[in-house]
């Protein structure tokens, strides 16, 4: 029988995707324990941080418009199956392979809470929050992914088994999270006769120049984030002496608590005026990140989260909602799904790419690099942007 409804079917569902976004983080502090422990190099990190993405775009593929014909229950009961199984996997692993495996599973479960978990937030929502749902979500989307770091390496410097002790208790809280699903009454009934479908990326013609802009301001956002989630602590340790592992993930953690803190501070701002901002601070704020590197700074490495993590979300959230308003609503799910195919694909394919330049070049040479072409993405796609928006205005006179 149901027992959540109302106020608390809204929180519960909100923490559940918390704590789902937050299992995808949760490796970042324990990459240099697998390092010692299975003997892999530090492009073979960036390799198991990014496949995740597969199973991200596999999700968002595959089951992008699942919950829209079978309920939303039935597919976040799936995504925490997943992660309680990705969990299982991160404790029984003896082997590079049964982390990635883990990483794959990680990524089916935020592929398939994205979409679903967002819509079931907002279909929740008492009156009193509808018009904030949205963001709510999104702030559960995003906080969960800094969250992770940072508990992770709470747990990991102060208390024991640190590759172990973090999935067993989110192991238990994913569990309980199951229990919270069953008790929630289903936002989006099953509709009769009706058949899951692929979810095809398209991009109409009429949107394209917008899409261009926003895609590539994704692209650059996402490529600086995988950069940061992979191997940020590495630039904390060259910067400070002997950092624990709860510093050497802040810069992570900042990057996506000001990613959430703009989008909220900013919420009311004009879509076109908040993007081309997002796409200014973002290129100002990885700009401050080659600096960083360069010198070895700390404190530059906190302002650059912060003003990259700005410019990250606005640049993502209002580059989406200026594609989507210019769409039919039969065209959104097509379009929302190659936004973020292009979004998954900038965490995976570059910071790979990084990895294994940093064989040859060096971590800091490889990323000041890495970081200067993301700030000229992010940089075009303002110009982009702009030139689009310059066009799309109606004459006057």
């Amino acid at each position: 029988m149901h027992r959540l409804s109302g106020t608390r079917a809204f929180v519960a569902l909100t923490v559940v995707f918390l704590v789902v976004m937050t299992g995808v983080t949760l490796p970042t502090p324990m990459y240099g324990f697998y390092q010692d422990d299975f003997g892999f190099s530090l492009s073979t990190v960036t390799v198991i941080y990014a496949v995740y993405a597969a199973g991200v775009l596999g999700a968002l593929l595959l089951f992008g418009r699942w919950s829209d014909v079978l309920g939303r229950r039935p597919l976040l009961l799936a995504g925490l199956a997943a992660t309680i199984v990705s969990d299982i996997v991160f404790l029984a692993a003896e082997a590079t392979w049964m982390l990635m495996v883990a990483r794959v599973l990680s990524g089916l479960s935020a592929g398939i809470f994205v979409g679903t978990a967002t819509a079931a937030v907002v279909e929740a929502a008492p009156p009193a929050w509808r018009d904030r749902a949205p963001l709510v979500a999104t702030a559960a989307n995003i906080g969960g992914l800094g969250l992770g770091p940072f508990v992770a390496a709470v747990l990991v410097d102060v208390l024991p088994w640190p590759t172990h002790l973090t999935f067993a208790v989110h192991l238990v809280i994913s569990v309980v999270a199951v229990l919270a699903i069953l008790a929630i009454p289903e936002t989006a009934p099953r509709e009769a006769g009706a058949r899951p479908e692929l979810q095809r990326p398209s991009i109409p013609a009429a949107v394209r120049s917008t899409f261009l802009g926003a895609a590539i301001a994704g692209f650059a956002g996402f490529a600086v984030s995988g950069l940061l989630t992979s191997v940020s602590p590495r630039f904390v340790a060259q910067a400070l002496d002997d950092p624990d592992h709860t510093v050497q993930v802040l810069i992570v953690t900042i990057f996506f608590a000001a990613s959430v803190a703009g989008q909220v501070a900013l919420r009311r701002m004009a879509t076109d005026a908040a993007a081309n901002l997002g796409c200014a601070l973002l290129t100002v704020g990885v700009l401050v990140l080659v600096w960083a590197l360069a010198v070895d700074s700390f404190a530059l490495l906190v302002v650059s989260a912060v003003v990259a993590g700005v410019g990250q979300g606005l640049s993502f959230s209002k580059g989406l909602a200026s594609i989507l308003a210019k769409v039919e609503p039969h065209e959104r799910a097509g379009v929302s799904s190659a936004f973020f195919v292009v979004a998954y694909v900038a965490i995976s394919v570059p910071v790979i790419g990084e990895g294994l330049a940093t064989q040859r070049w060096g971590l800091t040479d490889t990323s000041i690099v890495f970081s200067a072409a993301v700030a000229a993405l992010a940089a075009l796609a303002l110009v982009t942007t702009v030139i689009d928006q310059r066009r799309s205005r109606p004459d006057v006179g």
